[in-house]
C-alpha cells in the first residue's frame, strides 16, 4: 500500500487524523522527527480515536533515515509551489506521498533532495495559501488508492 510521510509535523490533531487515515486505508504513516508534540498528546490521541492499534506508524529520527526506510520507492513532495498537478500522476502501489509541516510546508532542501521523484500540487483556486495538512494527505491517498481500484477494499 501507499506510504504517507509527514516531515516534522507540528500539529497533533493533524497527525492523529493521519493515523486514522492510515488505519482506514492501510497506508503506512511515516513521521520524521523532530515532532512538534509528544506522541502521548491528548489531541493526537483524540483525533486518532481508537485507530492507533490498527495503523502502521513508523517514526524516523531524520529525513535521511526516513528515505532509507523506503529504498527505491518514488517519493512525491506535495507543495503549493509545484507546477505539476497531483492528479496527473499515475501512482504505483508503494509510492510515498510526502507532506511538510503547517504553516511553512517542506523546506527547499527537502523538495530538491535527490530522493524526491517529483514535486506535485493539489489543485486549488489562485491566491489561497494551502489546505489543511491532514486533508491534503487524505485527498492524495484516496486519489492514489482510487487509481488502484481501492485494492483491499473490494
Amino acid at each position: 500500500m501507499f506510504h504517507v510521510m509527514f516531515f516534522e509535523p507540528r500539529i497533533p490533531a493533524n497527525t492523529g487524523n493521519a493515523i486514522r487515515l492510515s488505519a482506514i486505508t492501510g497506508c503506512v504513516l511515516h513521521l520524521v522527527k523532530p515532532l512538534g508534540f509528544d506522541l502521548s498528546d491528548a489531541k493526537l490521541r483524540r483525533a486518532g480515536l481508537d485507530y492507533h492499534d490498527l495503523a502502521d506508524v513508523r517514526i524516523h529520527e531524520n529525513f535521511e533515515e526516513a528515505v532509507a526506510a523506503v529504498p527505491g520507492q518514488r517519493i512525491y513532495a506535495f507543495t503549493t509551489q509545484a507546477h505539476e498537478n497531483s492528479y496527473d500522476i499515475h501512482y504505483e502501489s508503494d509510492d510515498v506521498l510526502l507532506f511538510g509541516p503547517e504553516p511553512d510546508g517542506l523546506p527547499a532542501w527537502v523538495k530538491t533532495h535527490p530522493a524526491i521523484t517529483q514535486q506535485v500540487r493539489i489543485p486549488m483556486l489562485p491566491a489561497r495559501r494551502s489546505l489543511n495538512l491532514s486533508n491534503s494527505a487524505a485527498i492524495a491517498v484516496y486519489e492514489a488508492w482510487r487509481q488502484h481500484d481501492f485494492e483491499g477494499y473490494r
